[in-house]
């Protein structure tokens, strides 16, 4: 089922710069995002949509490999995306695709299956590239604006991006094999039942480890900030906004450890089926979530930050802020 969202908008955009649309191919959704250039330089969002596509299911096997019946699904979702894109005449389309797609053996395969079905170019972003985009998008958030140092964790369903940002420059980025749906595969023995206390300590004991062996290094001053973005980030965001019956913008974007931790022993407690009438969870989500909370609460831990700010501002902004550039 795919959820769009339109947005109205009083910005005045500029006249010489049509609008752009991006089609983000993840482990665990397919995302898109149409956005123009306002006359004062900033982005302005027309439309957003995401399909939970799941493509990365089985990319922890040996040789990882997209299964046929994942690939159907996706490319099915990109042409749905792009049926909504098309209403907003975009000058540019770019496709990009991550963390499951460049690890499997058929990711070319994929690719070339996307550009003679939709008859867009899928470029597979590298780790590297994939965090790097991450951090132009988390330049555009106006939120974000005189931010002299802090830590950004993108966690997706196949990789985490880290990135360190000091005096508006990236000094450190590592691109992550820590993903929700490659951490449940590997760790979680039933994604149907509760996660048991052993579980989740392997999946922190992995992040751990995973962290330490990448050489990233949590070197910021100690009263360092984080931001967070991403599908779990939004995801909890949307639970708080539904448990208090607030639009998504009503709830503040700080999350603090303490309420992550909280709600990360009040999920793993409950099995899929009452993961899955959480309001604001979507059910296709409900089998990697409690990984998912786990991973991002063990980083955050390991880097010594008490509160993450969310941001919609992501890998999308960033790919469409140099298409706008560009033109």
């Amino acid at each position: 089922m795919i959820r769009t969202d339109s947005r109205e908008t009083s910005a005045a955009l500029d006249p010489n710069r049509g609008p752009v649309a991006v089609i983000d191919i993840g482990s665990n959704s397919i995302k898109l995002l149409v956005a123009a250039r306002a006359s004062d330089g900033s982005i302005v969002e027309l439309c957003r949509g995401v399909e939970e596509t799941r493509i990365g299911t089985g990319i922890t096997e040996n040789p990882p490999r997209l299964r046929p019946d994942a690939m159907d699904r996706a490319v099915a979702s990109i042409r749905a995306l792009l049926c909504r894109a098309a209403a907003f005449e975009p000058v540019h389309i770019a496709a990009v695709a991550t963390s499951a797609v460049r690890d499997a053996v058929n990711g070319r395969e994929f690719a070339e299956r996307v550009q003679a079905e939709t008859l867009l170019d899928l470029s597979i972003l590298a780790g590297r590239e994939e965090a790097r985009l991450i951090g132009r998008g988390i330049a555009c958030d106006p939120a974000m604006r005189g931010a002299k140092a802090f830590y950004l964790f993108d966690l997706g369903g196949g990789s985490l991006e880290v990135l360190a940002f000091r005096e508006g420059d990236v000094v450190g980025l590592a691109s992550l094999q820590l993903g929700c749906v490659r951490v449940t595969e590997r760790f979680v023995p039933s994604p149907a039942a509760p996660l048991d206390a052993d579980a989740e300590e392997r999946v922190r004991a992995h992040v751990r480890a995973t962290l330490a062996e990448s050489g990233f290094a949590f070197e910021l001053p100690a009263d360092t900030s984080a931001v967070v973005t991403g599908g779990t980030a939004t995801t909890f965001r949307a639970i708080e906004a539904a448990s208090r019956g607030r639009r998504f913008e009503e709830v503040s974007p700080e999350i603090t450890l303490n309420d992550l931790g909280a709600f990360a022993r009040r999920l793993c407690a409950m099995d899929l089926a009452a993961r899955a009438a959480i309001p604001g969870l979507p059910a296709a989500r409900a089998d990697v979530f409690p990984a998912a909370l786990v991973t991002l609460h063990e980083a955050a831990l390991t880097a010594g930050v008490a509160v993450m700010r969310h941001s919609l501002y992501n890998l999308r902004y960033g790919l469409a802020a140099e298409l706008l550039d560009a033109r």
